[in-house]
């Protein structure tokens, strides 16, 4: 990646800010898989990716995941690879399905908060805080999260995966950017990356705003949703 496109890519995330951004990122197949049917997902994208991705969780305050990811992949969800510093782990999981003997509930390698709902949020789940959140039609209120994490002054969150949990958060309107990194392969069928409400007509589809970045073999498409919002200049 050239020094302009690094920072591009990068530079609105550098540094101090006080503007609240949340990103969405997942990385499929060509033909639009994170995972094949039995949730083998190691790895669908190659090392410049992967570097992307502990980039994204240095520059960000919370990285938040669902809890089909760590169920199939036991994450450490860290910045291993690249300097700077972890950010908090936010993982959802409404019916605290998941055992307590997860990396992030036991590593103690970053603040770690399990998001339930309210009913479900009376017992400890290894050194992880619980956290109840409020529920709309049944389903965790992800905006009610969100405002939450950022009255604790956690400003950037970077939604990580999987499937489901991304594409909650685009449906809601949720995410600002929309990063999709697409692997040159295909699977067949598999666990399916972005799942939205069907438009009847392409005319209807969405169609942000976005760059196109090289990572190794990899395709990054990096989406401008929150521009969609802003009204086109005369």
């Amino acid at each position: 990646m050239r020094g302009e496109e690094f920072e591009e890519l990068y530079g609105a995330l550098s540094g101090a800010s006080s503007t609240s951004l949340t990103i969405g990122h997942l990385g499929q197949s060509l033909d639009g898989f994170i995972a094949t049917c039995s949730g083998d997902s190691r790895y669908v994208n190659g090392r410049g990716n992967l570097l992307h991705l502990h980039r994204m969780r240095a520059l960000c305050d919370v990285i938040l995941v669902g809890a089909g990811t760590v169920a199939a992949d036991d994450p450490q969800l860290t910045t291993r690879l690249v300097p700077g510093p972890s950010p908090v782990r936010v993982v959802l999981d409404p019916d605290r399905r998941l055992a307590s003997g997860y990396r992030v509930f036991t590593d103690g390698a970053a603040p770690t908060v399990l998001a339930c709902r309210a009913s479900r949020a009376d017992a400890p789940q290894g050194s992880a805080e619980v956290l109840a959140v409020p529920e709309t039609d049944g389903s965790l209120d992800l905006a009610a999260l969100l405002a939450v994490l950022r009255a604790r002054g956690w400003r950037r969150v970077f939604v990580e995966g999987g499937g489901r949990t991304v594409s909650a958060f685009l449906a809601a309107g949720l995410l600002d950017r929309l990063q999709l990194a697409v692997a040159p392969f295909l699977i067949g069928e598999g666990r399916p990356a972005i799942r939205l409400p069907p438009p009847a007509r392409l005319g209807d589809c969405r169609r942000p705003s976005h760059r196109v970045y090289r990572m190794g073999e990899d395709i990054l498409f990096d989406c401008d949703l929150a521009a969609e919002a802003r009204p086109a200049q005369a």
